[in-house]
């Protein structure tokens, strides 16, 4: 066999070398190294279906297998070997590895196969590993907010519409709402993972492989659920990586919601929560000063995985049919979007576990401000008053209360019957914060039973998450 006078895995076609500054600047093995474990696995794949017609015999592929093994362990061990590595990607230098180990048996390797092909697997595979580290972070979060939520008991606070308060609610119900988000946060993750399980090994460049490849094996090798239909569609298509990004914008939204949100609770004017020192840092100037600085990154860092989608989106959204060298600008954003939220999810969740809510404090803020108005007109409408007469005659009492200064439960009998001959001693029982909790007794509702339900139903759902990522482990 001949000398290559060039090692790329294109070469052979061109007499002069790339531009040293074009070169550098298109390489993407920076970056796309992390694909390695992956690469490692399709490669293995490829290597058997290449035995089943013809190309490697048992003998070849079980040396391949055997230097494939030995590279995995070498970068494992020797992260410098990586970073000091010429390779233009990660396909090429696995390729100039295993020609270090082989020799010319490691070239035989790319038979039939496209670098196409090959990163969208790979892409693949990385972002199925990455949702089920998500989903698992995510039960881990939910579970703790459940913990807080069930340690709170009947402890109550305001909960607010328009940022001004609107009705008592437990503590355990203001948690439990985040909850329900970040547990949609993980359907979507698995939603996406249903769609991308599809292998394109086997697709080539564009038209298909050219050799009668077992794509069903390859595919349950890598634990997909079959072959990708169409290989135009499969060497091209990175629907997955947008809705992946895309899903984790909205994980990062909710997480930005909750962050201001305890930003706001967490000031002197609330007052509900003393920051976790943890967590937490202070002022080169002000001595006094302890800041949300968590609750801050992370409500400054969805801004960045928002960025992520949209540059994704930007990026494909103009491209024809099939693989485009700008297919390479999807990988960072993804990357860095996965990243951000990995990062951010253990620290979320050991705030969650750490932070100290003043009941005392939630417990009175919760019964000021006219937040037993709707029991109030409730109790009128049990009386038999058509609701919208209810709601004229509590708001004309809270106006009697603005003008004297005082809340509802304040107001003499008689003066609420000039108002409606419909009140009776029985109203003042209404209005206290255990009547106006227990009032709101439907299914998702904050009485203090339908929150402890809540929490129960909350904990089974989050055993079933963890079950479905343990199945994928």
């Amino acid at each position: 066999m001949s000398e290559r006078k060039d090692d790329r895995l294109w070469g052979g076609r061109f007499d002069k070398a790339p531009d040293e500054l074009f070169d550098a600047f298109q390489n993407s093995f920076a970056f796309d190294c992390r694909f390695l474990p992956y690469e490692i696995a399709v490669d293995r794949a490829w290597a058997r279906a290449l035995q089943g017609v013809g190309i490697l015999t048992e003998t070849e592929v079980r040396q391949t297998a055997e230097a494939l093994d030995k590279i995995a362990e070498r970068a494992d061990r020797d992260p410098m070997w990586l970073a000091d590595s010429n390779a233009e990607d990660v396909h090429h230098f696995v390729e100039k590895a295993l020609v270090e180990v082989l020799g010319p048996l490691g070239w035989k390797l790319h038979t039939g196969r496209s670098r196409n092909e090959q990163i969208a697997t790979d892409l693949r595979l990385y972002v199925r590993a990455a949702i089920d580290q998500l989903r698992h972070e995510l039960a881990e979060l939910c579970s703790g907010l459940v913990d807080r939520a069930e340690q709170s008991g009947d402890a109550a606070m305001p909960a607010y519409t328009h940022l001004q308060k609107a009705e008592p609610v437990l503590v355990g119900h203001w948690l439990l709402a985040y909850v329900e988000m970040f547990l949609r946060d993980a359907e979507r993750l698995a939603d996406c993972r249903k769609r991308l399980n599809v292998c394109p090994l086997g697709s080539g460049a564009v038209a298909g492989a050219t050799l009668p490849l077992d794509r069903a094996f390859m595919a349950e090798n890598l634990a997909f659920d079959g072959p990708t239909a169409n290989s135009i569609d499969a060497t091209s298509d990175r629907d997955f990586a947008l809705e992946f990004v895309n899903a984790l914008s909205l994980l990062a939204v909710h997480l930005s919601r909750w962050a201001e949100e305890n930003i706001l609770f967490s000031s002197q004017e609330y007052g509900f929560l003393a920051l976790p020192e943890a967590y937490s840092t202070g002022s080169s100037a002000m001595p006094q000063k302890k800041n949300p600085d968590l609750l801050e990154l992370v409500r400054g860092k969805s801004g960045r995985v928002l960025g992520n989608a949209t540059a994704l989106m930007v990026t494909v959204k103009g491209l024809p049919l099939a693989y485009n060298k700008d297919l390479q600008e999807t990988q960072e954003p993804l990357f860095d979007a996965a990243d951000t939220l990995l990062q951010l999810l253990p620290l979320v969740t050991g705030w969650i576990k750490s932070v100290e809510f003043d009941r005392e404090r939630m417990h009175e803020a919760s019964q000021s401000g006219f937040m037993n108005a709707w029991a109030g007109a409730t109790y009128l409408v049990n009386k038999g008053v058509p609701s919208r007469m209810s709601h004229e005659q509590i708001g004309k009492a809270v106006r009697l209360c603005l003008e004297r200064n005082c809340e509802l439960q304040d107001l003499s009998l008689e003066a609420l019957r000039e108002i409606s001959p419909a009140f009776g001693e029985d109203f003042y029982e209404s209005l206290k914060l255990v009547s106006v909790l227990a009032v709101h007794d439907v299914p998702g509702g904050t009485a203090p039973a339908r929150v402890r339900q809540a929490i129960g139903a909350a904990r089974k759902r989050i055993e079933s998450l963890r079950e479905e990522v343990h199945a994928h482990a």
